[in-house]
């Protein structure tokens, strides 16, 4: 019998709190991250890259960016990290907390707001090529990969058939 999937989280009640460890309010940092994907054989397919210290899984991620909307600069970031054209959505899927090494003693908290990006290609050529490295997963082995539990949770859930309901 199969399971039923959970419904695609988007910014609401099924949000996992966010844990900020040892943080006060003001000593975080947001960020935008596109979770890349694209459909294969009906079932959609999750694009995971690797960090640039750790090497452990994580989606495209970086800072606001003037004259650009949230899903814009989550756009711009799939394209500088991992090589992605294509089409990023103004939906926010809910966010993140992750802590940011900025040096070996120095590290930030940070929350990233999710916005979806459908991959229409794959540059070979891009500003971080050599430093990363990347594969798709479907969103359930995508959830297995990364650290964040908020992360799991968005990845578990999405649905990109429900982007355009």
């Amino acid at each position: 019998m199969k399971e039923k999937p959970e419904a695609m989280v988007i910014q609401g009640p099924k949000q996992l709190p966010i844990l900020l460890k040892g943080a006060r309010k003001t000593d975080v940092r947001s960020q935008f991250a596109a979770l890349c994907y694209r459909m294969r054989k009906g079932e959609p397919e999750v694009l995971l890259i690797t960090s640039r210290g750790s090497q452990r899984w994580i989606i495209p991620k970086g800072w606001p960016m003037a004259e650009k909307t949230p899903a814009e600069a989550a756009l711009q970031e799939a394209w500088e990290e991992a090589g992605v054209k294509g089409k990023a959505y103004d939906r926010c899927l809910g966010l993140f907390s992750y802590t940011k090494e900025l040096s070996p003693k120095e590290s930030l908290p940070c929350i990233a707001l999710v916005y979806p990006v459908h991959v229409t290609s794959l540059e070979k050529n891009f500003p971080e090529k050599g430093q990363r490295r990347r594969k798709w997963f479907s969103p359930k082995k995508a959830a297995g990969k990364v650290s964040e539990p908020e992360l799991k949770k968005i990845l578990k859930t999405f649905d990109p058939r429900l982007l355009e309901a």
